[in-house]
């Protein structure tokens, strides 16, 4: 389940370079390279989902997302086979799961994709008709990044999802 570094160089290369191929051949590269791992690495089954899924694939990338998931998957390709299959379930389809599954998420401890597991959460929320609740979350996650107007920002989204107080 370890990667070596020359093995995640030519995986960020190849990434990199996703835009000078065509779907089918850059999927037949990521293949290659996945399978230099070991049967069963999760890691493998993640790149293999990315492939499908940055080529337009989600239906096939969401079975291979949930095994590097089972396989125990870790670190940040834990948390990018979260969002990225919580993503792909909302393009099939199956916004509902996918929510769920951010929701779910939002639980785990703080990292670079925070706004990241927000913004697929917005997204899905708004799928599943909750739009008010959507238009909360991509605020809050934007409010810390603002020059100005963070606490009010952050108290705009908060209100949009509190019940209403009635005067007395």
């Amino acid at each position: 389940m370890t990667t070596s570094p020359d093995w995640e160089r030519r995986s960020a290369e190849l990434w990199a370079t996703i835009d000078n191929h065509e779907p089918e051949e850059f999927r037949k590269r990521v293949d290659a390279l996945a399978a230099e791992l070991p049967d069963g690495d999760p890691v493998a089954a993640f790149e293999r989902a990315c492939a499908f899924d940055s080529t337009g694939h989600s239906d096939r990338a969401v079975p291979l997302y949930r095994a590097a998931l089972a396989g125990g998957i870790s670190g940040i390709r834990r948390r990018r086979s979260v969002i990225q299959l919580a993503s792909s379930l909302r393009n099939v389809g199956r916004a509902e799961e996918s929510v769920e599954l951010l929701t779910a998420e939002r639980q785990q401890p703080s990292d670079e994709l925070d706004d990241a597991v927000s913004a697929a959460l917005a997204l899905a929320l708004a799928s599943v008709g909750r739009e008010r609740e959507a238009v909360a979350v991509a605020v809050a996650a934007l409010a810390p990044h603002l020059p100005r107007y963070q606490r009010s920002m952050a108290n705009y989204a908060r209100l949009l999802v509190e019940p209403e107080e009635t005067e007395r």
